[in-house]
C-alpha cells in the first residue's frame, strides 16, 4: 500500500485538475460491476475467473486525468474487496494485498498513458497507447502476484501461475480491445452507451445462461463416466484408487477423501487423491469432527466460509480448508463410510455450493451401490492385506513387511525370511476333499502364528507356502528357530475322523547376504525350500551354489526353442506287450533330446520348461505327428500298432488341440481308436471334479484316454468312476515293488480287480523281472512295458526289435520269448 501511495504522490502533479463528476460517476459504477461480477471460465477442469474490468480501464484513461484513473480504479477496488471480506468470501490480508496491487498496477498504467500520451479517439497511436497501458497494467499485477506466491507457496505454485499468465494476458487483451471499440463508438455519439449497456448486459445474461447448460451436460457425462470406470474399478480391486481421483477431478477439488469406519475386525480407513500425486495418502484436510457428523447423522454437509453451522466452519478454517463437502456412504440405510471433497479450486471466489453437493450426492450413492454388490466394504478393510482363509497377512503385505525391513538396517542383526511348504497337499485334498485340505491349511497358519516369536511377521504368501520375516542375530539362529517352528507344525492334525501327520521344508534367505529387496529375498527363499525337500533336517539355508540348477533350466528355456530347429529333438518307441497273447500290441512315444553341451537331457527337466515358456504346443504336435506317421509306414510293412503318448494337464488347457489331434488322424490314416493319450490323473480330473471339455471332445472322436501313473494321485471310487478313460495305467513304483512287497502285489491286485469292473484295460508300466511278468499274468493284467522287454529305441533300432520278434513265416507273431534289447 505504501507503494501505490508514493505512485499516487508521482501521478498527482501531472495532469491537475478536476474530472467531469458524471463521467466519473459512471466509470466508477461500471468499474465496479466490472470486478464485483466476473465470468466463469472452466478451461481443462480448472476454473478461471476473468473480470471485465480492462474495459473501464481503457475509457478511464481517456476519459480522466491520470491521478483521477487511479482514484476510480482505487475506489471501486475498495468497495468490491470491502464487501467480500465483510461477506467472508475473502480474507482480510488477502483483500488488502489485491486492493494494493491493482493501485500499484493502474498508477504504472496511468504514469505509461500520460508520458505516451493520449491523443483522438480515432488516432491508431491512441490505441497503441491505451493498449500497451493495459498490458502493463496486467503485467504488474502478475509480476506482484508472482512475487507473493514464489514467496509462500514455493516454486510449484509459482509455475502453475506462469501456466495461466499467458491466457490472462489473451483475455485481458481482448477486454482491451473491445474497451478501444466502445470509445470510438462512444466518440461518435454519446447515446450510444444506452445501447452498449444493453448488449453487455445480454452478453452477460447469456454466457450466464450457456455456462449453466454447459456445466449441467458435463455433469451427465462425468457422471456416466463415473459409473463406467467404479464398475471397472470393481474388476480390478482399484476401486478407492480409481474412485477418489475420478471425484477431485469432477468437482475441481484439491482433495478428495474416502472415510469407512472401524467395524469388528476392520480397522478404519482413511485414503485420500490429492491434486498432485498419483497415489493415495492416508490424511485429509477435512476435519474429524465433521465425517464424524455426517456418519452419525446420515444427512451430507456442505461447509465453506459463510455456509453451514459456525461450529463446522470455525473447525474447517482452523483446518485451514476454504470449503468442503461431506456425504454419507450407505448399505441400504446403514452408513458405513463417508466421502468428501475439499478446498474447490479457482481461488477464493470459486467454491462449492448446492450444485456440486447434489452432484458427489449421486456419485455417492452409485459408489456406495458399488461397494455393496461386490462386497468390497470387507474386502477394502482388511482382504486387501490379509488372506481370506487363513486371516494372516497376504503376499502383497508380506511383500511390504519385508521391504520395510531390509530398508532398516540395524548393527548386530540380519533379516531372515523363512519359507515353509507344507508338504502333501495334493494329496490330502485329493483322498479326503478340499474342505480337509483348507482346514489344514488354517490349523498349519495357527500354529505358526503360536510357535513364531511375537515380533515376527506370519503371512500366507500361496496355497501351502508361508512366509516369517523377522530379525535374527544371525543366520544360525534363524536355522535354529526355524527347526524348532518346523517341529512344532509336526505334530498330527485331527481331520475328522483321521490323525494326520504333517510335514514341511523350510528355505531361509537373509539380508543382505542372500538379496537386496523384497523380491529377490522370497524367490531365494523359494529356491532353497525346494532343495530343504531333499536333505533329512528339512532346512535349508540359500547359497549361490542352489541357483544352478534354475539357472540351468533358465538356458534351457533358450536352447529348447533352438533344438526344434537342428533337430535335437527325437522320439523313441517303448512296446506295449499284450500278456494274453505275449504279441506287440502297440508302442509309446517317449521325447528324448540330446543336447550339444548337456547330452542326455532327462523329459523331467525339459518338458517343465516347455510348459512355462510356451512351448509345449508345439513339443506336443511333434511327438504326435512322429509318432503317427511311425505307425502309418509300419502298417505299410504288415505291423499294426496302436500307439500311446503322453499329455501334460496344461495341454488340456488348449480347446483348439482336439482339431489338431483329428487333423493329425486324417492326415496319416489312422483310425482314432488306435491312438491312446495318457493323462496323469490330476489332469484327468479338472476343477470341481470334473473331467475337462477337451478331454469330452477327444474321447467322441473316438480317441483313447488313458490315466497315467494310477494308484499316485486321487485313486478313489468315486473319482475312478467319472473318469472319461478306458485305460489305467499302473504307476511303476507299485509294479517293480509287488514281486517282493506284499502290500503293492495287493494294491495292483486291487487295481485290476477295480479296473475289470469298470471294464477298462490294464497296462502296468516298469516291468523288469520274469516274476513280475508272471505275477500280472496271474492277476489278470491285461498289457505291460518294461525293459524286461526293452528300452525305448530309436524308430530304426525299434524296427530291428521288431524283426528280431517275427517268426519264421513273417506274420508278427513271436517264436519263443521275447528278447530285452
Amino acid at each position: 500500500m505504501l507503494f501505490a501511495a508514493v505512485l499516487a504522490a508521482v501521478i498527482w502533479p501531472l495532469q491537475p485538475g478536476q474530472p467531469n463528476w458524471a463521467v466519473f460517476g459512471l466509470l466508477l459504477v461500471f468499474h465496479i460491476a466490472a470486478l464485483a461480477l466476473p465470468l466463469h471460465l472452466e478451461v481443462q477442469r480448472q476454473g478461471i475467473l476473468v473480470s471485465a474490468g480492462e474495459i473501464p480501464f481503457i475509457l478511464a484513461l481517456f476519459y480522466l486525468p491520470p491521478f483521477w484513473v487511479f482514484v476510480v480504479r482505487a475506489l471501486a477496488g475498495l468497495v468490491v474487496y470491502a464487501y467480500r471480506w465483510l461477506s467472508r468470501k475473502i480474507q482480510l490480508h488477502k483483500a488488502v494485498f489485491n486492493l494494493a496491487n491493482t493501485c500499484c498496477a493502474v498508477a504504472a498504467a496511468a504514469l505509461l498513458a500520460h508520458t505516451i500520451g493520449v491523443g483522438a479517439a480515432s488516432d491508431p497511436r491512441t490505441w497503441v497507447t491505451l493498449l500497451s497501458s493495459a498490458m502493463v497494467y496486467l503485467l504488474v499485477t502478475a509480476l506482484f502476484l508472482t512475487a507473493i506466491l514464489s514467496v509462500t507457496q514455493g516454486r510449484r505454485s509459482l509455475d502453475e501461475l506462469l501456466h495461466s499468465m499467458g491466457s490472462s494476458l489473451i483475455i485481458g487483451g481482448i477486454n482491451a480491445i473491445v474497451g478501444i471499440l466502445i470509445l470510438l463508438t462512444l466518440s461518435a455519439t454519446p447515446w450510444a452507451l444506452v445501447p452498449l449497456i444493453v448488449l453487455l448486459v445480454l452478453v452477460f445474461a447469456a454466457y450466464r445462461g450457456y455456462s449453466n447448460l454447459v456445466r449441467q451436460r458435463r455433469a451427465l457425462a462425468d457422471l456416466n463416466d463415473f459409473t463406467q470406470s467404479v464398475a471397472q474399478a470393481v474388476q480390478s480391486n482399484r476401486l478407492i484408487d480409481i474412485m477418489t481421483h475420478r471425484l477431485r477431478e469432477m468437482l475441481n477439488a484439491e482433495v478428495a477423501t474416502v472415510w469407512l469406519r472401524r467395524e469388528k475386525r476392520f480397522p478404519a480407513i482413511l485414503l485420500s487423491a490429492y491434486m498432485d500425486s498419483e497415489g493415495l495418502l492416508d490424511t485429509t484436510p477435512v476435519p474429524r469432527e465433521l465425517l464424524d457428523s455426517v456418519l452419525a447423522s446420515g444427512q451430507p454437509l456442505l461447509v465453506s466460509r459463510k455456509i453451514g453451522d459456525p461450529a463446522y466452519r470455525e473447525q474447517l478454517r482452523a483446518a485451514d480448508g476454504k470449503d468442503a463437502i461431506i456425504v454419507p456412504l450407505r448399505s441400504g440405510k446403514i452408513a458405513y463410510g463417508c466421502l468428501a471433497v475439499a478446498n474447490r479450486l479457482g481461488g477464493d471466489l470459486n467454491g462449492f455450493g448446492p450444485d456440486e453437493l447434489a452432484l458427489l450426492e449421486t456419485l455417492a450413492a452409485h459408489a456406495g451401490v458399488a461397494v455393496e454388490n461386490s462386497r468390497l466394504v470387507d474386502r477394502l478393510r482388511f482382504d486387501a492385506y490379509h488372506d481370506a482363509l487363513t486371516e494372516l497377512p497376504n503376499r502383497r503385505r508380506t511383500m511390504a513387511v519385508l521391504e520395510q525391513s531390509i530398508s532398516i538396517t540395524v548393527p548386530g542383526e540380519i533379516v531372515a525370511v523363512m519359507l515353509f511348504d507344507v508338504d502333501g497337499m495334493r494329496d490330502i485334498n485329493d483322498s479326503i476333499g478340499h474342505a480337509s485340505g483348507d482346514k489344514l491349511i488354517v490349523e498349519v497358519g495357527r500354529r505358526l502364528k503360536e510357535a513364531a516369536p511375537p515380533a515376527a511377521h506370519v503371512g500366507r504368501i500361496d496355497g501351502d507356502e508361508f512366509a516369517v520375516v523377522l530379525r535374527m542375530p544371525d543366520t544360525a539362529a534363524a536355522v535354529e528357530l526355524a527347526a524348532e517352528i518346523r517341529g512344532a507344525l509336526q505334530q498330527p492334525c485331527l481331520l475328522g475322523s483321521l490323525n494326520v501327520d504333517i510335514d514341511c521344508a523350510v528355505g531361509i534367505a537373509v539380508h543382505p547376504e542372500s538379496g537386496d529387496n523384497a523380491d529377490e529375498l522370497l524367490q531365494r527363499a523359494d529356491v532353497a525350500t525346494q532343495t530343504a525337500k531333499n536333505v533329512s533336517s528339512g532346512v535349508q539355508v540359500y547359497n549361490a551354489g542352489l541357483e544352478s540348477g534354475s539357472v540351468r533350466r533358465l538356458g534351457l528355456a533358450t536352447d529348447l526353442r533352438r533344438a526344434f530347429d537342428n533337430d535335437e529333438l527325437h522320439v523313441y518307441y517303448q512296446p506295449k506287450i499284450s500278456l494274453g497273447t505275449r504279441q506287440l500290441v502297440g508302442v509309446e512315444c517317449l521325447a528324448r533330446w540330446r543336447h550339444p553341451t548337456h547330452g542326455d537331457v532327462p523329459p523331467e527337466d525339459f518338458v517343465p520348461v516347455a510348459e512355462h515358456t510356451g512351448q509345449l504346443g508345439r513339443l506336443t504336435e511333434f511327438i504326435l505327428r512322429d509318432g503317427l506317421s511311425r505307425v502309418h509306414g509300419w502298417d505299410g510293412e504288415g505291423h499294426r500298432l496302436n500307439v500311446a503318448v503322453n499329455l501334460s494337464p496344461r495341454t488340456l488347457v488348449d480347446t483348439d488341440f482336439p482339431q489338431l489331434v483329428a487333423a493329425l488322424l486324417d492326415e496319416y490314416r489312422i483310425e482314432p481308436p488306435r491312438l491312446t493319450l495318457e493323462i496323469t490323473e490330476d489332469g484327468m480330473v479338472g476343477a470341481g471334479g470334473k473331467a475337462p471339455e477337451t478331454l469330452r471332445r477327444l474321447r467322441e472322436m473316438g480317441v483313447r484316454l488313458s490315466v497315467d501313473d494310477f494308484g499316485k494321485g486321487y485313486s478313489s471310487l468315486s473319482y475312478l468312476r467319472r473318469l472319461p478313460a478306458q485305460e489305467i495305467k499302473i504307476d511303476r513304483g507299485f509294479v517293480q515293488g509287488m514281486a517282493t512287497d506284499e502290500g503293492d502285489h495287493a494294491i495292483v491286485r486291487a487295481i485290476v480287480d477295480l479296473a475289470r469292473h469298470f471294464r477298462m484295460t490294464v497296462v502296468a508300466e516298469g516291468v523288469e523281472s520274469e516274476m513280475t511278468l508272471s505275477l500280472l499274468s496271474e492277476i489278470g493284467c491285461d498289457i505291460a512295458q518294461g525293459f524286461y522287454f526293452s528300452r525305448p529305441l530309436p524308430p530304426d533300432r525299434f524296427a530291428a526289435w521288431m524283426a528280431a520278434q517275427q517268426g519264421p513265416g513273417g506274420d508278427g507273431r513271436r517264436t519263443g520269448r521275447l528278447r530285452a534289447v
